[in-house]
């Protein structure tokens, strides 16, 4: 790893980033299957069309007028605007105003962490852009990034430690993977990535900011740089995962090895990403379309609701008897109290569900307080077991002493059911519309699902800008 320590090459590197880096630097687009190349341009298609859905939320300002200080003409475009900044500046915008509006994809199978890995998707466009490769690049570098994501999601194990920090590694893979680095500079990049950038699980304990959409864009920041870092010459850290104060000891939680990966007869992991239809935390959104087939209802009239949900459900979205005060949109998104009640109320969750005017709801805060959520066994091992689902049950007592009850959970709706083109697309065009129009959006689909015949990835931006 080390070209100026010839000799001391094969112990500078560990196996698992000679595992990583050699899986990068054989990946080609022509081993890719028709799958996982559909399944890229979905999770494309999605992850742009969740940009523009969250452009105007305040953390995504803050980014961009940021970027705005940072100008560079030959640069890449923080999308929605005609602005260039640098590479990884431009990578933590667009990374942080696709994740700010909850509509991402999510991952957790049976035995992962949670993960989102759409997280590296604008990272690895930006590099993509910077280096002006074609569609089969960058569709090779996003299932590349997923892979590598997801697989380390599969043994981390310390929940001291957020999910970006996946992100971070798959940004840095993939971008180096666009910029064309050599097996030693990508290896050098794979451990600058992990050494110097570990996000603590705090940026979304307790109360929760507007880091933790920041959070994201930090991550795939951090991926890009530790790319371009390697391309121009900078070495890593020696051993940065098994090293004695490496990342396997410190933040993955042990040693670890990794199990068979995408090619061949192994499906690629992009295949298992699952794609919200709601904007809220994934482990809520079967109690929000349990509430749907109850909604919407005279709140005055409601005695008591019982929410049956999974385990980790139950830890993620309501980890207290009561809901704390919201005071934030980010507190919103993972509480299924405050979920419910404005889906029982409203009729559905949507991107306004969250501004000042709902939270500061006197109803809503009164109806939250009549929530109480419960595990439910039967669920939780729905959840953890192949086919996954995302189960969950409401029950309402009405003041005249009537039971409402719907459940949600095990059809197409649910949130582990694979999403078909044109629910995809819908998604897509309920993102966009209102600010793209509808010809751009059909526009802007027909070119992403032939992403691959795009010469230069640098035609996506453009297709954005709102202004």
């Amino acid at each position: 790893m080390n070209e100026r320590s010839k000799g001391g090459a094969e112990q500078a590197m560990d196996s698992i980033q000679q595992r990583l880096t050699d899986y990068a630097c054989a990946l080609r687009y022509e081993s890719l299957t028709p799958q996982a190349i559909h399944a890229a341009k979905s999770c494309v298609i999605d992850t742009l069309g969740a940009l523009v859905c969250g452009f105007f939320g305040e953390p995504c300002r803050i980014a961009r007028d940021l970027a705005a200080r940072m100008p560079q003409a030959d640069g890449v475009t923080v999308i929605g605007t005609r602005m260039k900044s640098t590479p990884d500046m431009a990578a933590f915008v667009n990374a942080t105003t696709a994740r700010y509006a909850e509509l991402t994809d999510i991952y957790h199978l049976p035995g992962s962490a949670v993960a989102h890995p759409s997280d590296a998707l604008t990272p690895v466009l930006a590099a993509a852009e910077h280096a002006h490769v074609g569609g089969r690049d960058f569709i090779t570098a996003i299932v590349l990034a997923y892979e590598v994501g997801l697989q380390i999601a599969h043994v981390f194990r310390n929940d001291g430690f957020d999910n970006t920090n996946l992100g971070c590694l798959a940004s840095a893979v993939g971008a180096g993977k666009v910029l064309g680095l050599s097996a030693t500079q990508l290896a050098h990049c794979i451990s600058m990535a992990i050494v110097p950038n570990n996000v603590l699980k705090q940026a979304r304990r307790g109360r929760k900011s507007m880091f933790k959409a920041v959070a994201a864009g930090q991550a795939g920041r951090a991926g890009v740089f530790a790319a371009l870092l390697a391309r121009d010459g900078m070495e890593g850290p020696h051993l940065p995962f098994e090293g004695t104060a490496g990342w396997c000891k410190h933040v993955g939680g042990g040693r670890f090895t990794l199990g068979a990966m995408g090619g061949g007869a192994v499906p690629y992991k992009i295949l298992d990403t699952r794609i919200k239809n709601r904007p809220a935390a994934g482990p809520a959104i079967a109690c929000i379309l349990a509430a749907e087939k109850l909604a919407p209802i005279d709140v005055g009239a409601v005695r008591k609701i019982t929410v049956e949900v999974h385990q980790l459900a139950k830890n993620n979205t309501a980890p207290g008897e009561r809901p704390w005060p919201l005071t934030s949109r980010e507190d919103a998104d993972h509480s299924t109290p405050f979920l419910v009640a404005a889906t029982l109320r409203d009729g559905t969750v949507m991107l306004r569900s969250f501004d000042d005017a709902h939270l500061n709801d006197p109803d809503l805060r009164n109806l939250m307080q009549k929530v109480e959520v419960v595990v439910n066994a039967e669920f939780t091992h729905a959840y953890e077991h192949l086919p996954q689902q995302h189960r969950a049950r409401l029950t309402v007592v009405t003041e005249d002493g009537r039971q409402l009850v719907a459940e949600a959970g095990g059809d197409a709706d649910d949130l582990a059911a694979p999403r078909a083109d044109a629910q995809i697309e819908r998604k897509f065009r309920e993102m966009t519309e209102d600010h793209l129009g509808k010809p751009r959006a059909s526009a802007i689909l027909e070119r992403l699902w032939t992403l691959e015949a795009m010469r230069d990835v640098a035609e996506i931006a453009p297709c954005f800008a709102l202004a």
